[in-house]
């Protein structure tokens, strides 16, 4: 009796050791409180999956060759599939689409190409039903010359009078000039004359694009208005178009503006390039108007309920600005202002050192409390598989599905889309059109906006039409929707399984972050948190084979790590066990490991030290079997 009371103490011992053992590492969840409870601090664009779809280009329902609101809602089960959180929308509102909806005729009005309200309803509903949220595109600076609102400015009605930006211009030897040398984003001057008003109005974008006055106060809240207009209509949220552009510098006391200054590195006195943005792009007043709209979505919260409705906004303006878009110590501002640092500062031949320099560069500048977000792609950008490799597509979706905060994809790079080449003849985006047919491919932006590729049927499956509104990419009968379910690590479903680890790791939702450049070729990031599994993400960026050792930068790591997502490069499967001071990454291979629980972490001297718990276990049952049997 008193061996078997023994017996029965040495197991007890047992479990109330192996907690204490165990604290550094997984799985062993010391408060017994529900994991969504504890988690229901975050909020829901936190650690949102949130994908771009341009809708021109996702699923042409009725075919004509463009897409549309009911095509999108057909695919919307899709994002669904893949983990997408909330959808931005590129413009569909009403537009003659001199710059493809960027040009709006009416800020609350379907465009007829796209769809009706009715559409746009039945779209919301089925969002609704699928649990993905949308999100619109709110575009400020600007509308169309097409507007109501510029016709009767134009026209000199009282009440639209100052709605856009005029100026009678300056007067040079008896002719009349532009009033300044600010030259458009999509080149020539930003200056148009209108014989109407025999004034000049500005525009920084296209001659069509005539930019509206901010320090018009009905203009402000013309905009509130239509925001609340989309809120009301079940809208998440909005991603701010061309933010710093929206405020010029105020004319002085004789109503004029100044000239800006030239930049030495550029000759061509068209090109936007040419000047130096001073008195154009981030004005002082640009932040303030941000977070007045961050206002408009609070009170609506605040008077019909419901989640937190989000701003994200574009900028690709220096760090210290784009940072003060979050808000401050009294002010919220812009729940996610773009981080496009992986865009603007990584190439093709950037090594692991600068991509830690990149990624810390946003999470040290960040204010304390607030959300990081990583931005691979989008609309106006080559894609990733063009600007930094077909065979880095997979470690990048891994780098920013595992990195903290949110991640905005732009349609068809889960697929590993690339740039289609697109002849002069067929070139329709104005900012290449504006140039010529020996420069326009530096300038369009047409090759990243070719038609989604849904299967290798006609037309990729985006259409039936005979020809659609961009050419079809010739390889997708090998990179489509289709193919890619069918193959276990297509990018396709390499992305889909990121975002099912994502979504049920708490570590990655909430932990802590280290990213190190292991050589020129590594690097790595490891997420922690207390109680929970350590993920090591590892990316090897470059054609040779390297073995690193972990143990020499991480120092709280058990001898041996799980893999638990790989790649197609990848020469160990998930599931194995793999030695942590010898990982060995195939050529552009990446992997993500786990700490698992296979180790007892305890401290000794200050240093961190590991039993494997098989061992123990064996080791316990043992005398437990030898007490029981004397």
């Amino acid at each position: 009796m008193i061996k078997h009371r023994l017996a029965a103490l040495i197991v007890l011992l047992l479990q109330l050791l192996c907690p204490a053992w165990s604290q550094p590492f997984p799985n062993y969840h010391a408060e017994f409180v529900d994991i969504e409870e504890k988690d229901s601090d975050v909020k829901w664009w936190q650690t949102g999956a949130f994908y771009q779809i341009y809708p021109r280009s996702f699923k042409d329902s009725n075919g004509d060759g463009v897409g549309d609101l009911n095509g999108i809602a057909t695919q919307l089960p899709y994002l669904k599939e893949i983990g997408i959180t909330a959808t931005w929308l590129s413009p569909i509102f009403t537009s003659p689409m001199a710059d493809f909806g960027y040009d709006i005729a009416n800020f609350t009005e379907i465009a007829p190409i796209f769809g009706t309200m009715a559409d746009f309803e039945n779209l919301m509903a089925v969002a609704k039903k699928l649990g993905i949220k949308i999100i619109l595109d709110f575009v400020p600076n600007h509308s169309s010359d097409e507007c109501e609102w510029f016709r009767r400015s134009a026209a000199g009605d009282p009440e639209y009078k100052d709605y856009y930006v005029w100026h009678p211009g300056r007067m040079e030897n008896g002719i009349r000039r532009p009033p300044t040398n600010w030259i458009s984003v999509f080149r020539g001057s930003a200056w148009q004359w209108h014989e109407g008003r025999q004034e000049y109005y500005l525009h920084q974008f296209v001659k069509k694009q005539p930019d509206l006055n901010y320090r018009n106060p009905k203009v402000r809240e013309a905009m509130n208005n239509v925001l609340r207009f989309w809120l009301a209509k079940g809208v998440s949220g909005f991603r701010i178009d061309a933010v710093p552009h929206v405020f010029e510098i105020a004319p002085d006391a004789q109503n004029q503006y100044r000239d800006e200054p030239r930049n030495d590195w550029n000759n061509d006195p068209e090109d936007y390039g040419y000047l130096q943005h001073i008195y154009t792009v981030d004005q002082p007043e640009t932040i303030d108007l941000v977070y007045s709209w961050r206002a408009v979505l609070d009170a609506f919260q605040r008077e019909n309920g419901g989640e937190e409705r989000i701003l994200m906004a574009e900028t690709y303006s220096p760090i210290d600005i784009v940072m003060r878009y979050y808000g401050n110590e009294t002010v919220e501002g812009a729940q996610l202002p773009f981080n496009f640092l992986l865009i603007s500062e990584i190439s093709n031949s950037s090594n692991a050192h600068a991509y830690e320099d990149t990624i810390q560069k946003w999470l040290q500048h960040m204010p304390k409390g607030r959300t990081a977000n990583w931005v691979l792609g989008n609309h106006d950008k080559p894609r990733v598989g063009s600007r930094l490799g077909s065979d880095r597509v997979d470690m990048l979706n891994m780098l920013t599905s595992t990195l903290p905060g949110a991640s905005v994809t732009y349609q068809g790079e889960e697929l590993g889309m690339t740039d289609v080449w697109i002849s002069w003849k067929d070139t329709v985006d104005p900012s290449a059109c504006n140039t010529n047919p020996q420069i326009y491919e530096q300038y369009s932006r047409d090759p990243e906006r070719t038609p989604f590729q849904w299967s290798d049927s006609q037309g990729a499956g985006f259409s039936n039409a005979s020809k659609t509104w961009l050419p079809i990419a010739l390889d997708y009968k090998q990179v489509n929707v289709e193919l890619e379910r069918q193959k276990p690590l297509s990018h396709l479903n390499v992305f889909k399984k990121l975002w099912q680890l994502r979504r049920q790791s708490r570590t990655l939702q909430r932990g802590e972050t280290e990213v190190k450049a292991l050589s020129d070729s590594v690097l790595a990031v490891k997420r922690s948190l207390e109680h929970e599994s350590i993920l090591m993400t590892l990316m090897n960026i470059y054609d040779g084979v390297e073995t690193i050792n972990l143990q020499q930068t991480f120092k709280d790591l058990p001898p041996r790590l799980k893999v638990v997502m790989v790649t197609e490069r990848s020469h160990v499967k998930v599931g194995d066990l793999i030695n942590s001071t010898s990982v060995q990454l195939q050529p552009k291979d990446s992997l993500i490991l786990e700490a698992t629980s296979s180790y007892y972490g305890y401290a000794t001297n200050g240093e961190l030290r590991f039993l494997p718990v098989l061992g123990i276990y064996l080791w316990l049952a043992q005398v437990v079997l030898y007490m029981s049997s004397r």
